[in-house]
């Protein structure tokens, strides 16, 4: 079994584990933190941990393997930074709310938002993780999702309208994608109370499941930001 470390990067901590352990580091992150910053404390960190490959989960669009855009709530860097050179093992990028969506996944067809910092999305279509970007679309009054769902938005309205917005966009989004049931994960899911049955709040775990399994898999990428998941053979009739 492979051994992997997995790196998932927030707009507020950095957490990092691996196959071995499964306890997340947190290093503090923010405005400030450049992707030349996450590299030496993850090293620093991490100095001891056996590894071979290594999964990082990105706040924003991956495209083989590579960061397409920096991400809105940290530092500018991330794009060009070369890290394979510094880390020395082989990589996989990932959006990070497909990683944590495929950490949760249970099958059918999931539709996973993140609420933490800003607002991540992913949906998982019968095995197939695909990576979305929801959280800059226009929601109400002149205002994003991300706006009204992630932390800004939370402090601004309180957690009772924030509930209620929570359920109202998880209820558009399942519709619109044809989704069976929809994965909540972030920091801030843990708020949520009375959910429906399709409502599912995830694992802290999902994360480091997720980069984990993203080394399991036997396929390469079938399309950009898109990742196929390794299924049962069929039984021959």
């Amino acid at each position: 079994m492979k051994n992997v470390l997995v790196i998932d990067i927030g707009g507020t901590h950095v957490k990092v584990a691996s196959t071995t352990q499964r306890v997340p580091l947190k290093i503090p992150s923010g405005p400030s933190m450049a992707a030349a910053d996450m590299a030496q404390q993850v090293l620093l960190g991490t100095q001891g941990w056996k590894y071979d490959h290594i999964s990082i989960g990105y706040p924003g669009p991956v495209v083989h393997d590579h960061p397409l855009a920096e991400p809105h709530n940290l530092a500018k860097g991330w794009i060009d930074f070369p890290y394979q050179k510094v880390f020395k093992k082989p990589i996989r990028f990932v959006n990070d709310a497909a990683m944590q969506a495929l950490g949760g996944y249970k099958g059918g067809r999931m539709l996973f938002l993140g609420l933490g910092t800003g607002l991540g999305s992913a949906m998982v279509f019968d095995g197939y993780v695909i990576a979305l970007e929801l959280a800059h679309l226009p929601y109400r009054k002149g205002r994003t999702y991300e706006e009204y769902l992630g932390k800004d938005g939370l402090d601004l309205r309180g957690k009772k309208k924030w509930r209620r917005s929570v359920l109202d966009v998880v209820e558009r989004l399942k519709n619109a994608l044809i989704c069976e049931y929809v994965l909540l994960g972030g920091g801030n899911a843990k708020l949520m109370k009375d959910l429906p049955l399709h409502v599912i709040v995830g694992a802290n775990s999902n994360a480091v499941e997720g980069g984990i399994r993203l080394w399991q898999e036997t396929e390469e990428l079938k399309a950009p930001m898109e990742t196929k998941r390794r299924r049962p053979a069929r039984k021959r009739r």
